[in-house]
């Protein structure tokens, strides 16, 4: 049985694609703050017949997440695949951010993906596996109020392309999902204020199914970068 690992797997994205991979056959290892919502998903998901373990982790603490992903790992299947899918945003000038928030960004969006990594693709070197980061048309764009977002998305386009050099010989595969706005929970969050129109944004949905393409792809392959947008274009 092949297992995936999904960070921010509670909502949005991550819950989508729990859905769909698990429904795909997929045994799934899920990581969230919210244990409750990480419960009631696992419950909810019972009827695919699939192995599901999960572990309330809050990766903007540095300290909360090496010793919890081996905890994770311990209690079901290795993964063959890695999605790493949690992430943040913070709207307003860039140098006007305080700079605890500023650094909850980077944590969130580039050093937690890091931490992940070394906890996990360890366990990956004897049979191979695939890192799947979730980037967004942010890495190759500037939008003014969304500074610290557009910084940390393309430093984690140039992490995923160093992480596939690096690990290459080892059989590890690194690739990114590189996505316009989507209709998740992140517009909900008080950091983000916005008046974009959702209704013309991507759906969960379709970024879950993106990354099951991806991560069904033969270990011969590997698609690098996968870009998905509106037809509306950015926002």
């Amino acid at each position: 049985m092949t297992t995936v690992l999904i960070t921010g797997a509670s909502r949005g994205i991550g819950k989508a694609s729990a859905k769909l991979f698990a429904e795909a056959g997929w045994n799934l290892l899920l990581v969230a703050r919210n244990d409750k919502a990480l419960s009631a998903l696992a419950e909810e998901l019972s009827y695919t017949g699939r192995s599901i373990n999960y572990k309330s982790i809050d990766l903007s603490n540095p300290s909360d997440i090496s010793s919890n992903i081996q905890c994770l790992l311990d209690e079901g299947d290795y993964p063959s695949v890695l999605i790493n899918n949690a992430g943040v945003a913070w709207t307003g000038e860039l140098l006007s951010m305080p700079l605890e928030s500023w650094q909850w960004v980077i944590q969130m969006n580039l050093t937690s993906i890091f931490q992940v990594c070394a906890a996990v693709v360890p366990s990956m070197r004897d049979k191979g596996g695939l890192i799947i980061n979730v980037s967004s048309h942010a890495s190759k764009n500037a939008f003014p109020q969304w500074g610290a977002y557009c910084t940390t998305k393309a430093a984690l386009a140039s992490f995923t392309k160093c992480i596939a050099e690096e690990e290459r010989l080892n059989g590890i595969r690194a690739c990114t999902l590189t996505i316009g706005s989507v209709d998740s929970t992140l517009w909900d969050t008080d950091t983000v204020h916005s008046d974009f129109d959702r209704k013309a944004m991507l759906s969960v949905e379709s970024a879950a199914s993106a990354l099951l393409y991806l991560a069904e792809q033969p270990s011969s392959q590997v698609v690098e970068d996968l870009t998905l947008m509106p037809t509306s274009g950015a926002f």
